[in-house]
């Protein structure tokens, strides 16, 4: 087999004989500031990600910062659960070429489960190791498979769920340190329709198919501070490292004009291997925690994630008729994250949750990938934590996440009856996600 090797940090070139089709290689509604989410099912939902790397109440630290961990007493585990409900619906304009149809895609997103566990162990007062399992990398979508998109992508699936094994060290009463590995595993799958020259004159309403089926493993390391100024005031600093995910799928064709299919195998793309080298960027967070008094207490986050070394190529036929490069053009921006939120205690058994939050664009604004229609994001959160006694507590939470208009203008080099993949041009009018989350606390 003939291994073609994409890279994905040079994006700003063409590459030549690297793959024969439309798709894009990430898939779902971005969350935070491109794929990584800060939802997993914990009260962070409904904090809006508030004081993610401060709060370190209960075994999420684990996650969000291990050094965290040094503030919880005996064993404590943590199970979290949510559902995602992604609103996102594509509105063809009048630029889109009429040859495309006008069937807008239907929703890609829907519904999506997610969630994490995680645990935390003393071995003495200041040593603590822990553990967590959760998938905050990646979503899916899925549109109709004649949509005026599909020459760029009909199906995507990108995913990475992490086991993070982590220790923290309490150096002394005011300044913890923690780590951890984070494997993760990566699932990557694809589908996308590929244009048969003469569409509408030899072969009408047909096209053919790429599919792309694989998954991999990377490995990162996140690190973590806290440090505690006083019994109501603490800061929490983390840092997560980029994961390498190097997926090698085989393209796998069917459908194909015979010419078409000719042209294929001429050239060796047929069961050829596709080597995608992606980045999960490296992020950092900043976050504090004030308890201002018996009843109040204040959190707030500032992060950055690296998305100009993340990219992804809109690998596909420029001209069907002579399948002979691709290109991608993708100049990510690194993204800034900033949230701010509160705790109210109603009563004693009862804290109340609430937080909004901003992430920045990653994307130009005029010109969204269909393959991942997501940018700039407002988070709204609130949620409620009942403590059952001191052993048992639950929590449920909400969150809206407000997209805004996301506009497309993709323009094809060639029409779409010459074998290329016409013009794309539209908009997401009001993309949104909802969350729904609830969590379950355990101290042994």
């Amino acid at each position: 087999m003939t291994k073609h090797q994409v890279g994905m940090r040079g994006f700003k070139r063409t590459i030549v004989a690297a793959a024969v089709a439309a798709t894009g290689l990430v898939s779902g509604n971005a969350l935070a500031g491109g794929l990584l989410l800060y939802e997993v099912g914990t009260a962070d939902v409904g904090l809006a990600s508030a004081g993610y790397s401060a709060r370190a109440q209960d075994a999420a630290t684990v996650f969000t910062n291990p050094a965290g961990m040094t503030r919880l007493d005996g064993s404590q585990l943590t199970l979290g659960a949510q559902l995602l409900y992604g609103d996102l619906k594509f509105s063809p304009a009048n630029g889109t070429s009429p040859d495309l149809g006008t069937n807008n895609g239907g929703n890609p997103i829907g519904w999506f489960p997610g969630g994490g566990v995680f645990f935390s162990h003393s071995i003495s007062p200041d040593l603590k190791v822990g553990i967590a399992a959760t998938g905050n990398f990646g979503l899916a979508l899925k549109y109709n498979s004649d949509w005026v998109g599909r020459y760029y992508v009909q199906e995507a699936t990108l995913i990475g769920m992490s086991v993070l094994p982590s220790i923290a060290y309490r150096v002394n009463q005011n300044l913890s340190l923690g780590a951890s590995l984070n494997v993760m595993y990566g699932k990557l799958k694809q589908q996308v329709a590929i244009n048969n020259p003469g569409r509408g004159i030899i072969r009408p309403d047909t096209d053919g198919q790429l599919d792309l089926d694989n998954s991999t493993w990377g490995i990162g390391v996140n690190l973590g501070a806290l440090y505690e100024f006083s019994p109501a005031t603490r800061v929490g600093f983390t840092w997560n490292s980029q994961v390498k995910l190097d997926f090698e799928p085989t393209l796998n064709f069917s459908g194909l004009a015979p010419g078409m299919q000719a042209l294929v195998n001429a050239r060796g793309f047929n069961n050829a291997v596709l080597g995608i080298n992606m980045t999960v960027p490296q992020q950092l967070m900043l976050s504090g925690f004030h308890q201002v008094n018996d009843r109040w207490a204040v959190l707030g986050s500032v992060g950055w994630q690296q998305w100009s070394k993340f990219g992804y190529p809109e690998i596909g036929f420029v001209n069907s008729g002579n399948p002979n490069s691709i290109t991608a053009d993708l100049d990510y921006k690194d993204t800034w994250h900033f949230a701010l939120g509160g705790q109210y205690r109603v009563s004693q058994p009862w804290l109340l949750n609430f937080g909004v939050a901003y992430d920045s664009g990653f994307q130009n604004n005029g010109h969204i990938s269909p393959a991942l229609p997501a940018n700039s994001q407002w988070r709204f959160g609130i949620g409620a934590q009942n403590e059952i006694s001191k052993n048992f507590s639950w929590g449920l939470a909400a969150e809206y996440v407000y997209g805004g208009t996301l506009d497309v203008n993709n323009q094809g080099q060639l029409p779409v009856t010459l074998g290329g993949r016409g013009d794309l041009v539209g908009s997401y009018n009001n993309a949104a996600v909802y969350f729904i989350a609830a969590n379950l606390n355990w101290k042994f």
